[in-house]
C-alpha cells in the first residue's frame, strides 16, 4: 500500500485505538479526555517515552513493545502506591509502518489495558522520519496526601525488594547468545527474554506500598543506582547484603556459570520491580499482604546514615558501585 493509499489519522484511530479505550475518552472523537478523581483523592502523573534501539529492537513484536510502552508506567504508578485511572499514548510511526503492525500494536496494548485496568484516554498519532517512538503518560490516583515518595526514607529502615533482580538484563545480553547462555535450558532462556519483554509491574501492591513503606520506587535503571537515586534523595545511606538479592532460578544459574553477570544483574536495569523502606515494626504486615497477593518480598538491607553511595556486602568483601544506573544522556 503506498503512502497515498493509506487511511487517514482519523481513521486509524477509530479502527485500532477507539475500540480499546475508555468512558472518559469520549470515544477519542473530542480534543481531550475528562477524568473525575474520586473524592478525596490526589492525582498522580507519570510519562515515559520509548524509542527503537534504545528502549526496545526493531525484530520485537508490535504487541510486545505495546504491552512495555504502557507496563513501565504502571511500574512507576506502583512505586507511587497509586492506583491506575487512565493513560495517554503518543505514537510516531516511521517509513515503512504497516497496518498489520499497528493492528497487532493496538492488540497488545489493549490486552495491556485490561490487564492493567488502566484505560486508553487518548493521545496523537503522527508520521516520523526518526525511529519508531511512542509516549505513555499514565495518570494514577491516591487517598489526599497518601503518595510514597522516595525521599522519605529513614536511618533504621529495611530495604526491600519484590520478585527478582537482573532477569531483564539478562534477557537483553541473550541477544548476542553469549557463551553463558550455553548452559541454560530451554525454559530458563524463555523466562529471561521474557522478562526483558513483557515487565510485569506490581500495581496490586499499591495500597499495602501506601500503608507500610517509607519511601519507594521502582526499579528500572538497576538496582544498585536506583537505590542510590532513592538514597541521596533521602539524605542517607543503605548497607546491601548482595547474597540476599533475590534472583530467578534462572539468573542464579547464569552467574553461577559466569559470577561477573552478578554486576550486571545488580546493575542492568529493567526489572521493574518495587525497591522500597520498611520500618521494621511494619515488616511483617506489609509481607503478608505482598504473600496474599502472589508478590515475593526480599529484605536485602538496612538504610543507615551518612551520604555515601550504598554499600553492597559479599563474603567480607565491600562494594560500591560507581555507576550503578542507565542514564538517558
Amino acid at each position: 500500500m503506498s503512502a497515498s493509499e493509506r487511511p487517514s489519522e482519523d481513521s486509524l484511530i477509530a479502527r485500532f485505538f477507539a475500540p480499546i479505550a475508555g468512558d472518559g475518552a469520549l470515544g477519542l472523537k473530542d480534543d481531550a479526555a475528562r477524568l473525575t478523581p474520586k473524592p478525596g483523592h490526589d492525582l498522580v502523573l507519570t510519562t515515559d517515552a520509548l524509542v527503537e534501539r534504545v528502549h526496545f529492537l526493531p525484530e520485537d513484536a508490535p504487541g510486545s513493545i505495546a504491552r512495555k510502552a504502557l507496563g513501565v508506567n504502571m511500574s512507576d504508578l506502583a512505586a507511587k502506591g497509586a492506583d491506575p485511572a487512565g493513560f495517554l499514548l503518543s505514537l510516531a510511526l516511521p517509513d515503512g509502518w504497516t497496518e498489520t503492525w499497528l493492528a497487532d500494536f493496538a492488540a497488545g496494548l489493549g490486552g495491556a489495558s485490561r490487564d492493567f485496568a488502566c484505560p486508553l484516554l487518548g493521545g496523537d498519532t503522527v508520521k516520523a522520519r526518526g525511529p519508531l517512538t511512542l509516549s505513555v503518560t499514565a495518570v494514577g490516583q491516591v487517598p489526599t496526601g497518601g503518595m510514597v515518595q522516595r525521599t522519605t526514607a529513614q536511618v533504621g529502615d529495611l530495604v526491600c525488594v519484590t520478585g527478582t533482580i537482573g532477569d531483564g538484563a539478562l534477557g537483553l545480553k541473550l541477544r548476542s547468545t553469549p557463551a553463558w547462555s550455553e548452559g541454560l535450558l530451554p525454559g530458563e532462556k524463555a523466562h529471561l527474554a521474557d522478562r526483558y519483554l513483557h515487565p510485569q509491574p506490581r500495581h496490586q501492591l499499591a495500597a499495602a506500598l501506601r500503608d507500610h513503606a517509607s519511601a519507594a520506587m521502582d526499579v528500572s535503571d538497576g538496582l544498585a543506582g536506583d537505590l542510590a537515586k532513592m538514597m541521596r534523595a533521602s539524605g542517607v545511606s543503605a548497607l546491601v547484603e548482595a547474597d540476599r538479592v533475590p534472583l530467578s532460578p534462572a539468573a542464579a544459574k547464569a552467574v553461577q556459570s559466569s559470577p561477573d553477570l552478578l554486576d550486571l544483574a545488580l546493575t542492568g536495569g529493567d526489572d521493574y520491580e518495587i525497591l522500597c523502606t520498611v520500618p521494621q515494626k511494619s515488616l511483617d504486615s506489609f509481607r503478608q499482604e505482598a504473600d496474599s497477593i502472589g508478590i515475593p518480598l526480599s529484605v536485602i538491607g538496612r538504610v543507615v546514615p551518612g551520604s555515601d553511595r550504598p554499600v553492597f556486602r559479599m563474603n567480607g568483601r565491600e562494594r560500591h558501585y560507581d555507576v550503578g544506573s542507565y542514564q538517558h544522556f
